[in-house]
């Protein structure tokens, strides 16, 4: 009887394990979706637990919810006192959240994947290829990709390997300088991890007490919480592809870099310094920000919170105080966001150095989109497209929505929403005021940031559907 009893227990297990990797298989983008929203319920739960917040009172749900989702989805908008309101308990949850999320949503399928089934089917591996180069998320996958099939692999263990790495040397140096500013060596090592962990996953949560106000104008810390951010914002197949390109003496074997790791560099970069000039710019004769700081100041602020809007969120300015015009400018900041298979959010450069490519051929009347000695396929402008327009989408019902709940003015609404949807965490006090529904719908704003249009557009289609006939063609007046 032990024995039936253990032969039935065995061929359950195997069944079950069968059902989960064929489900993984067949939509693994679906499966990715299911995890994620699963781990933020089970977050939520937990951090409204009494033993996570410091007075061992139950956290409101809305609170516990959207700090959750903050914390998933490597936000960092935040509607109470991070330094204050969480016990120990519950920062070790949102540390843990914030990690998992800087993973990303395909890889933690991926990683789903390999553990159940010891290997990735191709449908996995396409999509994993995919969310590393979503321009190339169709079923025609050539050598042109960012990571290649065969070695999805080892971009898994890249994943892992340069979060470990990074946020350790981080630690490394962040640490002495909160020794040097009175904390003790405990108490900066572990808030020293903290913040390389938000930095590097681009979350922007600060466990200190008045946040980074302290260090507005320390130029040591504040220089390497931005390499933290921007190196989690440029992506992990970006990550990967340098990697190899230095291990292996690329420019001395005259090795190429991937055209995805070009121009998501070229493109974070002239971002960066577009940000740069324009925040000094509109904010120099700003009391209230960058007019009562001197030159040197002024040009290294403004480039610190230009770097901040690929998604990092750990800001020294408080955007309530900026011109509406520097507002605006953030915004199309953030709203872009960083890299493909990043810890960023946002609609990432990628996308919207592919539109600018097919608008630079269409004015020069080339037929084909060119960049780097490399010619791009049609079908990624398509998917550019439906990106920008499922993200301003998005954008636009969450503004709405939170206008007609808070009567607040646009550009302060329209701010939250895109930090919100770029998992930015670049706040002006809104998140912390709202009511419960605006919360809700700055969480459910979150989540869909975080998770991706194009992965969220692959989740909801079941099956790919092909037709056996194309209709005629007529072309309309566009322009």
């Amino acid at each position: 009887m032990r024995t039936r009893a253990a032969s039935a227990r065995f061929t359950g297990a195997l069944s079950l394990k069968s059902w989960i990797g064929s489900l993984i298989h067949s939509s693994p983008a679906r499966v990715a979706l299911l995890v994620f929203t699963g781990l933020i319920l089970v977050w939520t739960a937990l951090l409204s637990l009494p033993i996570a917040s410091s007075t061992r009172e139950v956290t409101p749900l809305a609170d516990a919810l959207f700090t959750a989702v903050s914390a998933i989805c490597v936000t960092g908008l935040s509607t109470v006192d991070m330094a204050t309101h969480w016990s120990l308990f519950g920062e070790l949850l949102i540390l843990g959240g914030l990690q998992i999320g800087g993973i990303g949503v395909l890889t933690l399928a991926s990683i789903l994947g390999l553990t159940v089934t010891r290997r990735l089917g191709l449908r996995s591996r396409l999509l994993a290829a995919g969310d590393t180069n979503p321009m190339r998320m169709g079923r025609d996958v050539s050598e042109s990709q960012a990571v290649g099939l065969g070695e999805i692999g080892g971009l898994l263990a890249a994943v892992a390997t340069s979060l470990v790495v990074i946020e350790l040397a981080l630690t490394a140096f962040i640490t002495p300088r909160l020794i040097a500013e009175g904390y003790t060596f405990w108490h900066a090592l572990w808030n020293g991890f903290y913040l390389a962990a938000s930095a590097f996953t681009n979350t922007g949560f600060v466990p200190l007490p008045g946040g980074l106000e302290p260090f507005a104008t320390d130029t040591y810390l504040l220089s390497v919480l931005a390499v933290g951010v921007f190196l989690g914002s440029i992506g992990f197949p970006v990550i990967f592809a340098l990697y190899r390109y230095v291990v292996g003496g690329g420019w001395r074997a005259h090795k190429r870099l991937g055209l995805h790791a070009k121009l998501t560099l070229t493109t974070t970069l002239l971002f960066v310094v577009f940000g740069w000039i324009a925040i000094a710019g509109l904010e120099f004769n700003n009391t209230r920000t960058l007019g009562s700081q001197g030159l040197g100041d002024t040009l290294f602020s403004s480039v610190y919170m230009s770097v901040m809007t690929r998604s990092g969120g750990l800001g020294v300015m408080d955007p309530s105080d900026m011109n509406g015009s520097t507002l605006l400018v953030m915004d199309m900041l953030m709203f872009v966001g960083g890299g493909s298979a990043s810890t960023a959010g946002g609609i990432k450069v990628t996308t919207i150095a592919v539109l600018f490519l097919a608008a630079y051929a269409e004015a020069r009347g080339y037929k084909d989109m060119q960049a780097f000695d490399r010619r791009i396929p049609n079908e990624v402008l398509r998917v550019a497209v439906s990106v920008l327009i499922w993200g301003a989408t998005i954008v636009l019902a969450a503004s709405v929505a939170i206008m007609h709940l808070t009567r607040e003015p646009l550009d302060i609404v329209l701010f939250e929403v895109i930090s919100a949807f770029g998992t930015c965490g670049l706040s002006t006090g809104l998140s912390s005021e709202i009511d419960d529904p605006g919360k809700y719908i700055l969480a459910a704003t979150m989540w869909a940031g975080r998770v991706g249009t194009v992965t969220l557009a692959a989740a909801v289609a079941a099956t790919s559907r092909s037709r056996m006939f194309r209709l005629p063609e007529e072309r309309p007046i566009v322009g």
